[in-house]
């Protein structure tokens, strides 16, 4: 059976009333729910879904349709970059089915959000119609209230499906296909924040730092965080991007708090021995992608008995 992972990013992490009424507009059979993730200081949540692809399809429009209901960006702050109240969704094959075929999805998703919903959408990672476009970063640029402007001024900034124009309240969403992420932040036991933004230039593959990292240097909890999105970790594991902070860490006088798992994490990337050397808060064998596609499985062979 195909199967393909998808990871909305939604633009609220302060009201789980909001995130419960997305995740439970996007309740369609065929498609699992396999996690959900709220952070306050990020005022963002990042629900793990996976399923097929037609049902796949109508769960995610049904999420972006509830949290353009719910979520008013003119409203929103938070420590997270940000363009839409469903800010980004990628589209990650799991099993038997191609990057291609993810694609496809991303597009025919963003063609339906600008007709359905009148929020025009950009693509980016590998559905990407512009090279500059397939990282995330140059997409966001700006965020909610620079492109408001850019968007109608600039030929580089339109969208691709839609008008020339912001969504009032709703903003602009990222839609695309990626292999799968790995989300994944570390807190320094200091609340100085220039150190997290020195230490994220210092591992961040665009200003010279670790293959296939992304990182920003950000304010979490009173602790100044790495927040890092690792694109491919076969060619940079998160034992080495734990080490490399560490050690950038150790150069400031300051030492590593702990790290956390933002979603799911595929068995390959991390086993429950590394978890504990990588200080991970709340690690349990849940958090490992197949454990919890395996025990979703599971729960539904149950219940057509």
């Amino acid at each position: 059976m195909a199967l393909i992972e998808c990871v909305p990013n939604f633009s609220e992490g302060r009201e789980p009333a909001t995130v419960d009424a997305i995740a439970e507009a996007m309740r369609v059979e065929g498609v699992y729910q396999l996690d959900r993730h709220m952070d306050a200081d990020h005022n963002r949540s990042v629900i793990t879904l996976a399923g097929s692809r037609d049902a796949l399809i109508e769960a995610v429009l049904r999420g972006i349709g509830k949290a353009a209901e719910l979520i008013d960006l003119t409203r929103h702050c938070g420590v997270h970059p940000r363009l839409g109240a469903t800010d980004v969704v990628p589209f990650v094959p799991i099993e038997d089915v191609a990057l291609d075929e993810c694609v496809q999805m991303a597009r025919a998703v963003g063609a339906q959000v600008w007709q359905r919903y009148r929020i025009p959408v950009y693509l980016y990672e590998a559905a990407a119609t512009r090279p500059e476009r397939a990282r995330l970063e140059n997409i966001r640029r700006g965020q909610f209230e620079g492109l408001r402007y850019e968007i109608a001024t600039d030929p580089a900034r339109l969208p691709d499906f839609g008008e020339p124009r912001l969504h009032p309240t709703a903003g602009a969403t990222v839609i695309g296909a990626r292999k799968f992420l790995v989300a994944y932040n570390i807190f320094l036991a200091t609340g100085d924040l220039e150190i997290a933004r020195k230490i994220a230039r210092t591992v961040r593959f665009s200003s010279g730092g670790l293959p296939c990292v992304k990182a920003i240097g950000v304010l979490v909890r009173g602790l100044a965080q790495v927040s890092m999105n690792l694109t491919d970790t076969d060619q940079t594991p998160i034992t080495r991007v734990f080490d490399v902070v560490n050690r950038e860490a150790a150069r400031y006088g300051v030492g590593v708090a702990s790290s956390e798992i933002i979603g799911l994490v595929p068995q390959k990337a991390l086993d429950e021995a590394t978890a504990p050397l990588l200080k991970i808060e709340n690690f349990n064998p849940s958090m490992i992608l197949e454990n919890r596609l395996a025990a979703a499985l599971a729960c539904r062979r149950l219940k057509s008995t």
